[in-house]
């Protein structure tokens, strides 16, 4: 009995043991906060070679994975001084192919045989994490504002030069001698007036999203803007030119479309500048605002190259000036071939562009 009565005592708890929580009682064990295992960073190793002769030139280690093409550019630099960021050309493949394969990375567009883009991030784009990429030499580069105010400020010196007839340009009676003709003061003044907004713009209103261009193009550029800029006001400033057929009316029909569509590109180029936040380069598509010269994106891709072409046109029935009617045609020609380009830009980066447009022309270029 004794036996199985310390045996069923044994088993009860004392009726003081303190509760958990009561006074005096033992505080219980705190569990260590369990640690937060970080992720890894895989790195890259990149490799660039030369695109031409397949040359190593620069081995990159620990490259992290959300570096840009930029970043890249100046970790290269530093390797191979002569090599400025803006002089390099990054692409995927060795050489520039005629026919470019699209590849959708992550969202992204990515054109194989085409330069990578600065802001383009390594482990978006198709490559592992042994990145090989291949390197171009652009030469030596200039920046867009120096091209465009060098550009443009020839043609608007040269034509004053002829308005005003120096000397060693016509026969030395005519020397500093002004024309009879009113148009031909007129169209000193749009002609100048044309210089002057682009220059202006250049200044206050364009944002590039390519901050150079190749040295050799400002050559390319000046010769051609001032070669037209000296043939078209050496003959509507010469002492035997004649004035439009229709007189009058042809020239206030003129004025009135120069300077609609002068209008109307300042109108385009504002609406494009609103588009890009100052030292960005997001691209969006083009909408028309509430100015009614912007309701031409209804249905042109470019309407700043559509209007450029009515300014001269105008300019061309304004003066009844072979040069002008051949400088017009030649810049038809090259718009064309920039608004077709930036119209199949838009239409493989933007899938929602709108199907409507044209590139230049409505519903016919």
């Amino acid at each position: 009995m004794d036996a199985l009565a310390l045996e069923a005592t044994s088993g009860k708890k004392p009726n003081n043991a303190a509760a958990p929580g009561a006074p005096g009682a033992p505080a219980p064990a705190k569990r260590k906060p369990a640690k937060k295992t970080k992720k890894a960073v895989v790195f890259f190793e990149v490799e660039i070679l030369d695109a031409k002769t397949k040359d190593k030139l620069c081995f990159l280690d620990k490259v992290e994975p959300n570096a840009t093409i930029g970043e890249i550019k100046s970790m290269f630099h530093k390797s191979h001084p002569q090599w400025y960021p803006a002089r390099q050309s990054i692409r995927l493949d060795p050489i520039h192919s005629l026919f470019q394969v699209d590849v959708r990375i992550r969202g992204v567009c990515v054109s194989e045989g085409k330069s990578l883009k600065d802001e383009d991030v390594l482990q978006h784009l198709p490559v592992g994490t042994t990145a090989t990429f291949y390197f171009r030499d652009l030469g030596a580069q200039i920046s867009w504002v120096t091209v465009f105010l060098t550009e443009y400020t020839g043609p608007l010196v040269i034509y004053l030069m002829f308005y005003f007839r120096v000397p060693f340009i016509y026969a030395s009676k005519y020397d500093f001698t002004t024309s009879k003709h009113w148009v031909v003061h007129l169209a000193c003044m749009c002609h100048s007036f044309h210089y002057v907004k682009r220059l202006l713009e250049t200044l206050f209103v364009h944002r590039f999203s390519h901050g150079t261009m190749p040295l050799r193009n400002i050559f390319k550029n000046c010769t051609y803007y001032w070669g037209f800029a000296a043939w078209m006001a050496y003959y509507i400033n010469h002492p035997l030119y004649t004035p439009p057929v229709y007189g009058e009316q042809q020239i206030r029909l003129a004025l009135i479309i120069f300077l609609f569509c002068q209008i109307g590109n300042f109108s385009i180029h504002i609406a494009l500048r609103n588009l890009r936040p100052p030292g960005s380069k997001t691209r969006k598509i083009p909408y028309p605002t509430k100015n009614p010269f912007t309701w031409i994106f209804l249905l042109v891709s470019c309407p700043n190259y559509t209007y450029e072409l009515g300014s001269w046109l105008g300019f061309t029935l304004m003066t009844q000036c072979l040069p002008v009617a051949f400088f017009t045609m030649v810049g038809f020609i090259q718009m064309t071939v920039w608004a077709k380009g930036k119209h199949r830009s838009y239409l493989k980066e933007f899938r929602d562009y709108p199907p409507l447009r044209s590139p230049i022309l409505p519903f016919v270029l």
